[in-house]
């Protein structure tokens, strides 16, 4: 499965943020929890609504992301 198929952007929700399967959780609040040392357990216990996939959709999101900006400095 493509992060694609569980990382959604609504204009009216979370500000256009990157969420998840259209939760209002974002993209941008698995990685910052993940960066705090949160382990995708832990992650999962505070919040049962998600799963290992949806917090390995965040990082492939990122991922691409940075692929991307990488990809476009270079032509810069």
């Amino acid at each position: 499965m493509s992060y694609r198929d569980i990382i959604t952007i609504e204009p009216d929700k979370r500000g256009g943020k990157p969420c998840i399967r259209r939760m209002r959780i974002t993209v941008y609040d698995v990685l910052g929890w993940l960066a705090a040392g949160m382990s995708v357990a832990e992650i999962i216990d505070d919040f049962p609504e998600l799963t290992e996939a949806d917090i390995r959709a965040c990082l492939e999101f990122a991922a691409d992301r940075d692929r991307r900006l990488v990809t476009f400095a270079s032509y810069t």
